[in-house]
């Protein structure tokens, strides 16, 4: 785990790869959890009884913006930033979902920071993100994900 004093010191790792979590399992219990909390209760996710007669690989499938939502948790295990007063998400840009996350797959994140901006207290910080779908070549989410943290 990459690990700096203060968000400033984020900028020397531009252009660099941050590093890669550990793989996390995406399981038909988390996938209904966040059906709920989302409302989001199509049966390509949460059906899988159908998900086995009528899905090419006869598994339910991840919500995309689960995927997404993976970000922060697996983020928090590859860089940590020792003093600083709080971090927010900022937003993403050029979120594509790339490949279907089938339920019981590991899925983990490879982080490359491609700017570091100051900003009044601290710095937003733009990454390259990619989700990696284990066995797979094809990455299950890229978007450029932003971050502030602040002093």
């Amino acid at each position: 785990m990459l690990e700096v004093e203060r968000p400033a010191d984020m900028k020397a790792y531009i252009g660099q790869s941050v590093g890669t979590s550990e793989w996390v399992l995406v399981d038909q219990p988390m996938i209904n959890a966040f059906a709920d909390a989302t409302g989001d209760h199509q049966w390509i996710h949460v059906d899988a009884e159908r998900a086995k007669r009528e899905m090419p690989n006869g598994k339910t499938i991840a919500h995309g913006y689960l995927t997404l939502s993976l970000l922060p948790r697996l983020g928090d295990t590859i860089y940590r930033i020792k003093n600083t007063s709080r971090a927010i998400n900022y937003g993403t840009n050029k979120v594509r979902f790339t490949s279907m996350v089938p339920s019981g797959s590991r899925v983990r994140l490879h982080y490359v920071l491609k700017d570091v901006e100051d900003v009044k207290g601290g710095v937003r910080m733009i990454f390259d993100s990619t989700i990696e779908l284990e066995g797979s070549e094809k990455p299950a989410l890229v978007a450029e994900a932003i971050f502030m943290a602040f002093d």
